[in-house]
């Protein structure tokens, strides 16, 4: 039975290690299935794919269906954003 590996990407000089790194990596029992979803649309299947497993950031990769738990981040959120401080009015400083 083969492992089924797939690798979420951009296509950028970031997740291009990740992808020689999985590929150098895998053995004779592992199918790679990169998915780089630079430019897709609404509906495309590699995006379908990537919402279904539950990617949030990228790269990311999934072996037999599964995200592996490095890249089970809950991505950038609001709450996230806010905690550092984003949105909030930067506090007056004092003069010198």
């Amino acid at each position: 039975m083969k492992r089924i590996i797939e690798v979420f990407t951009a296509g950028c000089p970031l997740c291009n290690p990740v992808v020689e790194l999985v590929k150098s990596t895998a053995c004779p029992s592992c199918d790679i299935i990169t998915h780089n979803l630079a430019g897709t649309e609404a509906g495309n299947p590699a995006l379908r794919r990537a919402r279904l497993l539950g990617v949030q950031t990228l790269p990311a990769v999934a072996v037999n269906g599964a995200l592996l738990p490095c890249c089970q981040g809950d991505g950038i959120t609001k709450e996230a954003l806010e905690a550092a401080g984003i949105g909030k009015a930067m506090p007056a400083t004092e003069p010198a």
